[in-house]
C-alpha cells in the first residue's frame, strides 16, 4: 500500500469507532443508506461548524449525502434509531437515578418559498407577510445525576400551518395546534419509557412549566416511571374545596436552603430559600374528568429576604416521588436545576452545528439533517462532561491515535514543552480547548462546549496536515 493509500485510509478511520457504535442498531432501509449515514456523521463530526459541502470537499460525496437526506425511505426515526439503541445501552450500564430532560426548541430559516418548510407563526402585531418560517423540535435527553449525557431517548419534529383568515375557523385551528403541541410532552415520555423499558423505574422525567399537564402525570403512573415538573396550575385538591396554593400557604416551613447563582449579566448572587412540601390528593381538570385522582408531592422553594433590585426566586415543583426530609427536598431542587442541560444541548445545535444556517429546501430534508446534528451535539456534550467527571480516563475513549499524536507534537512544536505531554483524557481535552481559545489559567473553570468544538475543528486540520 502506497503512502497516498495509507493517508486515505487513516483519514477515513478518524472517529470511526464512536460512529459505528451510534449507527450499529440503525434501522435504515438498506445497508447502503446505513453506510452513507455513517459517512455523513464522520465528516460532519470532524468539525460540527462546517456545512455539508465544506465537510466533504467533493461534489460526488456531497451529492450522495444530499440524496440520502432527501430519500423518501429515510426519516428522522430511521436516522436516530441507532443512537437510541446506544442510549439504552449506556443507561443500562450506568448506576443510580437517570434524569430524562424534556424540552422544545424552534429553528427559523430564511427561504424564498417558506411553505416548503412550514411556519412557526408570525410576529406579534405584525402584518400577515411577516410570518416566520421554520420548524419545532421536541427532544428527550437522558443524563446521569452527575450531568453526564447518555443520549437522546425521543425526538419529534413538526411545523405549524397557516391559520384561516376566518376568525372562527382560525380559533379552531389554533386550538387543534395547541392540543397537538401540548401532547408532545406525553408522547416524549411514552417514547422514552418504551425505549428504556426495564430501566424506566429509575428514570425521573424533568420538564418546565409548559409540561404541567395532568395527562402527563397520569401517563407516568401508568407506565411505571416518575416525573418532576415545574408547576404553574393551581389545581383543586381533596374534596375540591381547596386548591394547591391554599394548601401550600398553610404548610409549615420544613427547612432552609442556600443557593448560589448568576443572573443574565453574569453577576453572582446568594439566596436563602424556604422549603415547604406536602403530599396532596390532586383532582383532574374538567377536560380529563374521566381520569382518577392522583396523590402527588408539591414542593415550594421561595427566597426569603430578597433584595429590592430583583425579583425573588420561586420554584414550585410537583412530582410523584415522596419528599419526607429537607435532604430529599434539596435533592429534587438539584435535579430540576439540571434541566438547564437540555438548553445547553439546543445551544450546541444552533451555535456549534449552525443548524439554522442549513440550506436544505424542505421540512423533511431539514429534519433529517437536524437528527444528525442531534447526535453530533450529544457527542460534544458527552466529551465535555466526561473530562470533568473522569479526567484520568484513557484519552482513547474520545480521541483517535492520530489526534493524540498530533496533540503530543503540538506540545513540542507550538508550546515549546511549556505544558506537559498529554497522558490522560483531561490533558488532551485541555490542549484541544487551548486550540479553541481556552486560556487554561489556574482558577479558570473547566472548558465548555464552545472552546472544545472550536478546538476540535483546528485539531482536525492539524491531523490532516500531518497525514499528508
Amino acid at each position: 500500500m502506497g503512502k497516498a493509500d495509507r493517508t486515505e485510509v487513516e483519514v477515513q478511520d478518524l472517529g470511526t469507532q464512536w460512529v459505528d457504535e451510534e449507527i450499529s442498531g440503525a434501522q435504515m432501509p438498506d445497508a447502503r443508506l446505513k453506510a452513507r449515514l455513517g459517512e455523513i456523521m464522520r465528516h460532519l463530526g470532524k468539525d460540527v461548524t462546517n456545512s455539508i459541502p465544506s465537510s466533504f470537499e467533493d461534489w460526488a460525496a456531497t451529492k450522495a449525502a444530499y440524496r440520502m437526506l432527501s430519500n423518501d425511505r429515510v426519516d428522522v426515526q430511521a436516522i436516530i434509531s441507532g443512537h437510541l439503541q446506544a442510549t439504552r445501552r449506556r443507561v443500562q450500564q450506568s448506576e443510580g437515578q437517570i434524569l430524562v430532560l424534556h424540552d422544545t426548541t424552534s429553528f427559523t430559516f430564511d427561504r424564498l418559498y417558506p411553505e416548503d418548510v412550514g411556519f412557526l407563526g408570525r410576529l406579534a402585531g405584525a402584518e400577515e407577510e411577516t410570518r416566520i418560517c421554520g420548524m419545532l423540535m421536541h427532544a428527550s435527553l437522558a443524563i446521569t445525576q452527575d450531568a453526564l449525557p447518555l443520549g437522546l431517548c425521543a425526538l419529534q419534529f413538526w411545523n405549524r400551518q397557516e391559520f384561516s383568515k376566518d376568525q372562527a375557523a382560525g380559533r379552531a385551528a389554533r386550538k387543534r395546534v395547541e392540543d397537538r403541541e401540548s401532547h408532545r410532552w406525553v408522547e416524549g415520555l411514552q417514547q422514552a419509557t418504551a425505549l428504556l423499558q426495564a430501566e424506566s423505574g429509575r428514570c425521573v422525567h424533568i420538564a418546565d412549566r409548559e409540561s404541567d399537564i395532568y395527562a402527563l402525570f397520569y401517563a407516568a403512573r401508568e407506565l411505571g416511571t416518575h416525573f418532576l415538573v415545574r408547576t404553574s396550575t393551581d389545581r383543586p385538591t381533596g374534596n375540591g374545596q381547596q386548591t394547591v396554593e391554599e394548601e401550600m400557604a398553610d404548610a409549615l416551613v420544613k427547612g432552609l436552603h442556600r443557593v448560589f447563582f448568576r443572573d443574565r449579566w453574569g453577576h453572582a448572587h446568594e439566596a436563602t430559600m424556604t422549603l415547604r412540601h406536602r403530599r396532596l390528593r390532586i383532582r383532574p381538570p374538567q377536560e380529563h374528568k374521566e381520569l382518577p385522582e392522583l396523590t402527588l408531592t408539591v414542593l415550594h422553594a421561595t427566597e426569603r429576604g430578597a433584595p429590592l433590585n430583583r425579583k425573588p426566586l420561586s420554584w414550585k415543583l410537583i412530582t410523584d416521588l415522596p419528599v419526607q426530609s429537607r435532604e430529599q427536598a434539596i435533592e429534587k431542587l438539584d435535579w430540576y436545576a439540571m434541566r438547564w442541560n437540555i438548553e445547553t444541548f439546543f445551544k450546541v445545535m444552533k451555535s456549534g452545528c449552525k443548524a439554522e444556517d442549513a440550506q436544505l429546501r424542505t421540512a423533511e430534508r431539514l429534519s433529517n439533517l437536524m437528527a444528525v446534528y442531534c447526535i453530533l451535539s450529544w457527542r460534544l456534550m458527552w466529551m465535555t462532561m466526561l473530562n470533568r467527571l473522569e479526567p484520568e480516563a484513557d484519552p482513547r475513549v474520545v480521541f483517535t491515535e492520530q489526534e493524540i499524536r498530533a496533540l503530543k507534537a503540538l506540545v513540542t512544536v507550538r508550546w515549546k514543552n511549556k505544558v506537559p505531554e498529554p497522558e490522560t483524557l483531561h490533558d488532551c481535552v485541555i490542549l484541544v480547548a487551548r486550540l479553541g481559545g481556552y486560556l487554561a489559567r489556574k482558577n479558570d473553570r473547566p472548558p465548555g462546549n464552545e472552546v472544545i468544538w472550536k478546538g476540535m475543528r483546528r485539531l482536525d486540520d492539524i491531523v490532516l496536515g500531518m497525514s499528508m
